[in-house]
């Protein structure tokens, strides 16, 4: 069993930058890919960016060239460092795994401000 604990986000302004962090806890070696989602309001969840257990990252055409995803192996956290956020950013972030993706948990608040 694989445990997320989210964490960052808040309010800022259009152009600024912000970083989500996601502990990973449990069952680490059964992960292949570690993967930010988002969901904005009346919208379906999408993936964000992935990185793969070997490094590979991959990411949306909406947020390539803006976001990075990371990881830090010896904290178990994986990031997501988002720079130049436009207003449709805006959105409830969530961090999860596969294969064996986990119950979605509450997810973090994105929101950009014009």
């Amino acid at each position: 069993q694989v445990q997320l604990v989210e964490s960052g986000g808040g309010l800022v302004q259009a152009g600024g930058s912000l970083r989500l962090s996601c502990v990973i806890s449990g069952s680490i070696f059964s992960i292949v890919f570690m993967d930010w989602y988002r969901q904005a309001p009346g919208k379906q969840r999408e993936l964000v960016a992935s990185i793969s257990r070997y490094g590979t990252t991959n990411y949306s055409d909406s947020v390539k060239g803006r976001f990075t995803i990371s990881r830090d192996n010896a904290k178990n956290t994986v990031y997501l460092q988002m720079n130049s956020l436009k207003s449709e950013d805006t959105a409830v972030y969530y961090c999860n795994v596969r294969p064996n993706t986990i119950a979605w948990g509450q997810g973090i608040q994105v929101t950009v401000s014009l």
